[in-house]
């Protein structure tokens, strides 16, 4: 996944790190579009048209991603690969220049409704275009849960585990306390302190300045095929869900500002949204939490 994950839990049973180990294991051999081996690379390297098996989790992920790609109008798409990799931000490396216009419109053209088509009962996708699939805006999220999940099952109450900046936590410290969480500001941005009590919730935050190229910001909009030119710094989103809150985060990253507060409003979502030269905005959803 590219980064690095790490798990405070209070008596710990013994073997639990290569238990950690082995569920992300499974979600990498799944989801990464990093290994060439992956079910998703292999996805990714067949031609389109025919139905490919995957995984239940995969299945789960992938049910996520479509529907937030429909809630959100398109400002999420799991089949934006070729664009991320048109780009520099995908495994064949990063570039110096701007695309040509005519392969932007290649690589969008592939994608958009109707590219991925899910069966989740015979557990089975296929691409109807030459899209390719990127999971990298949800699969971290998942994958925090999933070891949450895993951790539970191994009869652990309190413990606090994070992926690349996406957290989740459950119980208590060993001092009473909850598990505190500072949300991270944008660089050179002055705001107000938040910090959050993750007791049983996920948090995740999609930040445009935490990746670049000279080509522009990481945070690529599937609708037109090019970087975000808009303010938007950051956006936090606190979901019971890890995978829905990663998702969520890297959606409205996308949109502009007042299209992405709408959207939080109407789905009820606990955000913030961090725009440069304007300052904070809070959704209703989490000035509730904090009253």
């Amino acid at each position: 996944m590219g980064t690095r994950w790490s798990a405070q839990i209070v008596a710990p049973p013994p073997g639990v790190a290569v238990t950690i180990q082995s569920v992300l294991a499974e979600i990498i051999a799944q989801m990464s579009h990093w290994e060439p081996a992956s079910q998703l690379s292999r996805i990714n390297a067949a031609a389109p048209g025919g139905w490919h098996g995957i995984a239940p989790e995969f299945v789960q992920v992938m049910a996520v991603a479509l529907d937030i790609a429909a809630r959100s109008d398109g400002a999420f798409d799991p089949a934006m690969g070729a664009l991320v990799d048109l780009w520099g931000f995908g495994p064949p490396g990063p570039r110096g220049d701007v695309p040509e216009a005519a392969a932007i419109d290649v690589a969008r053209a592939a994608i958009g409704p109707g590219a991925i088509e899910l069966d989740p009962l015979l557990l089975r996708l296929r691409r109807t275009r030459p899209a390719r699939l990127d999971l990298s805006g949800i699969a971290k999220g998942y994958a925090v849960g999933a070891v949450a999940a895993r951790l539970r099952g191994m009869g652990c109450a309190d413990f606090l585990v994070e992926i690349g900046g996406e957290l989740v936590g459950a119980g208590i410290q060993p001092d009473g306390q909850p598990w505190w969480v500072d949300v991270e500001a944008p660089p050179g941005m002055a705001l107000p302190p938040l910090r959050i009590a993750l007791h049983g919730m996920a948090v995740a935050t999609s930040g445009d300045y935490r990746r670049n190229s000279a080509a522009g910001s990481h945070s690529i909009d599937p609708r037109t095929g090019r970087p975000i030119a808009h303010g938007t710094a950051s956006v936090t989103v606190i979901h019971a869900d890890c995978c829905h809150a990663d998702a969520w985060a890297s959606a409205l990253t996308v949109l502009e500002p007042e299209a992405a507060m709408a959207l939080a409003e109407r789905e009820g979502l606990a955000v913030q949204l961090v725009v440069r030269g304007w300052g904070e905005w809070l959704s209703g959803g989490l000035r509730a939490m904090l009253d």
